[in-house]
């Protein structure tokens, strides 16, 4: 079964089938059933001809079903008007990005509107949602459900220029947090979604070319977020090996980074950073430029780094802005002050649930590993491989914490 071309069709059914019946939380419940339904039969009778009209042929006559009331043939005749023609209908903007802009409608909250477009454009679990979150599985699944019933109703698209800006804000959060589950993914055995990648930056092109195209210009932050998607991205060959083991930034081979994908970046970065005052994509899009104009990790500037990280503590404050810092301080200053910093970063969040993220005891073993106690290194990265959700990712730090133990022999 093609997971990936289900993924790709779900979000332009869900729109088609949202444009023709006016429910959102309708069509979504439909979508999924004809999804179900995919799976269950494409194996044995083959792919249609024409997937998403199928998809949206059934989806509506699950719809229609769900509605029926006291006549059938009726029923079953708007059903056969709705479902036509089958695979043919198209939208002047991308159908995902239609869907986006509804779960970024400005009824929404921007929490409401990331998990609920998480869920129909980026296809993730609500566990998935509720992890990049740091809340419990019941909360997400009760914010999704909310967000659905207070966009029930709303037609698809936007109006006018300002509605779109009001959306704007939600919409980058949205398409950053998609990209983020595929760079790292919550679950699974791989460390890479490359799919979720690759839908995150599709869709944040055409939300740019979509704002140009309606203001005359193009935004910043936009630009940032894609120069910051593309940066990362391009080492993507080169961050696990051909056994699909992690391989940390600072022993990739940096010829495999796609030079392609650093070259559109960087020129992003240029092109938006002198454009107004930074923003938080903007910041991390610069970061990540440095990182790849850089030949090799002892190349790497991390005085420019860690001072960037402290502008974006200012624009955009957060402990894992500060957890980044403190990487960055641990190569420019030393493994204390690091240390010193990730401390009183846990003494701040005490009490809340950042500091059982895995990264906080992956971050310290790093550190401790530097500063020579390999011992605590060891203890550190077990304690993040017990936390990580990852399979790839906990196979990469018990394999380090094996090995401190081993130079200790």
């Amino acid at each position: 079964m093609p997971a990936d071309l289900l993924r790709d069709l779900t979000p332009q059914v869900v729109a088609i089938v949202t444009r023709r019946s006016g429910d959102f939380d309708a069509a979504e419940d439909a979508v999924q059933e004809a999804l179900i339904e995919a799976v269950r039969t494409w194996p044995e009778r083959g792919i249609p001809a024409e997937p998403r009209g199928w998809l949206v042929t059934t989806a509506m006559r699950r719809l229609v079903d769900a509605k029926r009331s006291e006549s059938r043939r009726p029923d079953r005749e708007r059903a056969d008007h709705l479902a036509e023609p089958e695979g043919q209908e198209t939208s002047a903007v991308d159908d995902s990005l239609d869907v986006l802009l509804l779960c970024c409608h400005p009824s929404l909250t921007p929490a409401s509107a990331v998990a609920l477009t998480l869920r129909a454009v980026g296809g993730l679990t609500t566990r998935e949602i509720a992890h990049a979150y740091l809340v419990p599985e019941k909360t997400m699944a009760q914010r999704i459900s909310r967000a659905k019933a207070t966009i029930k109703g709303r037609s698809l698209g936007i109006d006018g220029t300002a509605d779109l800006a009001a959306r704007i804000p939600a919409m980058l959060k949205v398409l950053y947090l998609l990209f983020n589950e595929g760079y790292v993914a919550t679950e699974g055995d791989r460390l890479q979604r490359v799919d979720l990648c690759a839908e995150a930056i599709r869709l944040t092109r055409l939300a740019r070319t979509a704002l140009t195209r309606m203001t005359g210009s193009g935004h910043g932050e936009l630009g940032g977020l894609l120069a910051l998607m593309l940066l990362l991205d391009a080492r993507r060959p080169a961050r696990v090996d051909a056994h699909g083991a992690v391989v940390p930034l600072a022993e990739q081979d940096r010829s495999l980074w796609r030079a392609e994908a650093t070259r559109e970046g960087v020129a992003l970065v240029d092109a938006v950073i002198g454009t107004g005052r930074p923003g938080p994509y903007q910041i991390q899009a610069a970061i990540a430029a440095l990182h790849n104009r850089a030949p090799s990790a002892e190349d790497t500037d991390w005085l420019q780094i860690t001072a960037l990280y402290g502008l974006l503590e200012k624009v955009a404050p957060g402990p894992i802005v500060t957890l980044n810092k403190a990487v960055a301080v641990g190569y420019a200053d030393g493994p204390g002050p690091a240390l010193a910093l990730l401390d009183d970063l846990l003494r701040d969040c005490a009490g809340n649930g950042f500091v059982d993220h895995p990264r906080v005891p992956a971050v310290r073993a790093h550190l401790l590993e530097l500063a020579g106690d390999l011992d605590g290194a060891a203890a550190a990265y077990d304690l993040a491989a017990a936390r990580a959700t990852n399979l790839a990712e906990r196979r990469f730090l018990t394999s380090k914490a094996a090995a401190l133990r081993d130079a200790r022999c």
